[in-house]
């Protein structure tokens, strides 16, 4: 039976709850070398079009591949991270297709003897922990990039940039182990995690150098049986990825209640209209005539490469956070977000060991470091206030030098001008009022100016304290120090 034409109609929540979804991804991550899989040219991101190109990249006749042996560790580095098998031989084979950006006409991939097999991730929805499981990790190299210029009413020109062929990349392939949009939303979000952690990719969706495709299903709950997939393309951000999975879990539901049936096909997700759309059913899909790669030998890391490789393993993501969390004694929150990436995490730690209290650089970078960074669009790799600088704005709130409101203050300053605390409190008059003398005649004049609201202070109404204690902060700028103030108010309204 074919699609009905009902496919994007909205399903109501109770026939939704009927099914669940099962959901696997398949993401390539771009390597972190400087040069690509199989010969030297760069892999520079944003160089003139086809200037990063060579005989082997292009493949031109006579032209010879060989493995880039960090590409290689790069990838066993990420087996590792994922618990993946590493396969003792593996073996690079050509996969066959036909395609502007495809010069060679084969892409090198790993087909029946992947680089690792098997591992996991553990990711966490709405308080729940679930592992997914993972099939495979293989190494490949990137295709180039086709460009499109005009617009139906005139000319149309499509250029190619073979600057990406040849790029290294890892194809992590995960089990149907999904149950929903949120689910794969926090697995990706882990796994991007961990290949920066790592330093395995810099996991850049903007420049390609992350990318996720989506295998789909619905099957009623309680169902054994998996249903009709379809494949999903075109998600080169998380959001995207989001409304795609929840556009097209509620697309099959539609079509199987509607009487239709799911056909097997790749659909696209189509950003300015919200969708998924057919882009080839499985009857037109490629055969690939997979077939060893007759120019490359298999691959068989040594003893010593997987020693090395592991040796040379970062601090994984939840690893570090349990030990932010038993050395320096910050709640499980403030772990959870100062870890969320490697180079805020390294960020804290630079500022606790200048000096700061723990828990006062972690609420500090969790709230007004990242809203800052946030409202400048900026990541914390430019953040324009260093953890040497941070470290002396907090020793400064810390030590009673500005209260913590003028500390907010500078501190916006500091990440406008780059100028250090010091020189904001100076040139600003921010410095904290600690003068006793100097207080007690402030609270005084202002007791006198209000002998109504001192009646109702010593009649017991606590609350026009406060009263007093805003008119003593407006009249010295907020720069009085707030325990000072309110010692000598009560003593000054108790006479």
């Amino acid at each position: 039976m074919a699609r009905t034409t009902t496919e994007a109609a909205r399903v109501a929540p109770e026939v939704m709850a009927r099914y669940e979804a099962v959901i696997g991804l398949e993401v390539h991550a771009q390597l972190q070398t400087e040069t690509k899989a199989f010969c030297g040219c760069s892999t520079k991101f944003g160089a003139a079009p086809n200037s990063n190109t060579c005989p082997v990249c292009l493949g031109l006749p006579g032209a010879l591949p060989v493995l880039n042996k960090r590409a290689l560790e790069l990838a066993l580095r990420a087996s590792l991270a994922l618990g993946c098998k590493i396969e003792q031989r593996s073996r690079f084979a050509r996969k066959n297709y036909f395609y502007p950006d495809l010069p060679k006409g084969y892409q090198i991939s790993m087909y029946e003897l992947p680089l690792a097999t098997g591992g996991g991730i553990e990711i966490e929805v709405a308080g729940e922990t679930k592992r997914v499981r993972i099939t495979r990790l293989h190494m490949e190299d990137d295709a180039g990039k086709s460009l499109h210029e005009g617009f139906p009413d005139s000319d149309r020109w499509s250029h190619i940039d073979f600057n990406r062929c040849g790029v290294p990349l890892v194809e992590i392939v995960s089990e149907p182990d999904l149950r929903s949009a949120a689910q794969a939303y926090a697995y990706l979000t882990t796994l991007k995690q961990i290949l920066e952690y790592t330093e395995v990719s810099d996991c850049n969706m903007e420049e390609g150098s992350l990318r996720c495709d989506a295998n789909v299903s619905v099957r009623l709950r309680g169902e054994p049986r998996f249903g009709t997939k379809t494949e999903v393309k075109n998600l080169n951000s998380f959001r995207y990825l989001t409304h795609a999975l929840e556009y097209e879990i509620e697309r099959q539901i539609g079509v199987l209640e509607s009487g239709g049936t799911i056909v097997q096909e790749t659909r696209l997700w189509n950003v300015s209209l919200g969708r998924t759309e057919p882009m080839r059913s499985k009857e037109f899909a490629h055969d690939y005539r997979y077939f060893p790669d007759p120019d490359l030998l298999p691959v068989s890391p040594s003893d010593a490469m997987l020693r090395d490789v592991r040796h040379s393993m970062p601090e994984l993501p939840a690893e570090r956070t349990a030990r932010l969390l038993a050395d320096y004694g910050i709640t499980p929150y403030d772990a959870g977000v100062l870890t969320s990436t490697r180079a805020l995490a390294d960020y804290f730690e630079a500022v606790v060991k200048r000096g700061s209290s723990p828990k006062a650089a972690a609420n500090w970078i969790s709230v007004e470091l990242l809203r800052h960074l946030k409202d400048a669009g900026q990541e914390i790799s430019a953040c324009p206030v260093s953890p040497s600088a941070l470290a002396e704005l907090l020793g400064s709130i810390e030590q009673g030098e500005i209260t913590s409101a003028s500390g907010k203050k500078v501190f916006a300053r500091m990440f406008s001008t780059g100028k250090p605390p010091a020189e904001i409190i100076a040139a600003e008059g921010l410095r904290q009022i600690t003068d006793g003398g100097a207080i007690e005649r402030i609270v005084r004049e202002l007791v006198s100016k209000h002998p109504e609201n001192v009646a109702k202070y010593r009649s017991g109404n606590e609350g026009v304290f406060q009263f007093f204690v805003g008119q003593v902060m407006r009249e010295t700028r907020r720069q009085a120090n707030p325990q000072t103030v309110n010692e000598i108010l009560k003593r000054v309204l108790a006479e």
